[in-house]
């Protein structure tokens, strides 16, 4: 109730909580999960980021969707599992489903920084990391089925969408006549982890070029570049 009538960031927990369904009682951490690295705000809690936030969340996402998938295609194998997981996951879909939530209202709040895409992703990684710390994972668990699975992601659309995209452009690729390779640019040091750069090439050529923590994750985004230069896929519109 201080929270919500009493606290200074009293406008804050108003807003959190219809995306909660609760007031929280330690606001600290959930201004946090909102806090980019690149804003440097006068706000003690402030003077760190979401990135630790974001970690946490990411692994109990992964956890509690993965059990999700596998309660809910009892018969199917692993490889089918770990593909669902990946397109609910993946970074593109995570931006799309933060936008949907309204997240960026909530960056908006406490970052002076121009707001990306990718942040609205991140942020929904941090603020299930501080949902968790606040409730732990039976709640957690609840919110995120019933909150952003049920919500924003069609899983029966899903299974049919073939996100592969390098398998897609070596058919291409072979049914047009066509060679394709992959060459890595650059492997470096990015936040203490190792990063790829990667182009994908056709017919000798360079169509696009991707970085990513994983090599196969930057060959595969690399891939969708190439295919949407050639006309091959069709930009969505957000």
């Amino acid at each position: 109730m201080y929270n919500y009538y009493l606290s200074p960031d009293r406008e804050f927990a108003r807003k959190l909580r219809p995306l909660l369904g609760y007031t929280p009682v330690n606001l600290n951490i959930f201004i946090l999960a909102f806090s980019h690295k690149s804003t440097h705000a006068e706000r003690p809690s402030q003077s760190q980021n979401n990135e630790r936030l974001e970690y946490l969340g990411d692994a109990v996402l992964g956890t509690i969707v993965a059990e999700y998938l596998f309660k809910k295609y009892p018969n199917s194998n692993e490889g089918f599992l770990t593909k669902m997981r990946s397109k609910i996951v993946k970074r593109k879909s995570l931006n799309k489903i933060g936008d949907k939530m309204g997240l960026d209202m909530m960056l908006n709040e406490f970052n002076n920084t121009r707001l990306s895409r990718s942040m609205l992703g991140n942020a929904l990684e941090a603020l299930v990391g501080a949902i968790y710390l606040e409730t732990g994972y039976r709640h957690t668990r609840t919110y995120i089925i019933n909150q952003i699975l049920r919500k924003y992601v069609d899983i029966h659309e899903l299974e049919k969408v073939d996100d592969n995209y390098k398998s897609q452009l070596l058919e291409w690729c072979q049914k047009n006549g066509n060679s394709v390779s992959y060459k890595l640019l650059a492997r470096y040091k990015f936040e203490k982890r190792d990063r790829f750069k990667v182009a994908v090439m056709v017919n000798g050529n360079r169509m696009a070029t991707a970085d990513d923590f994983n090599k196969k994750s930057a060959e595969q985004t690399a891939s969708e570049k190439a295919m949407l230069a050639l006309g091959i896929l069709i930009e969505e519109e957000d």
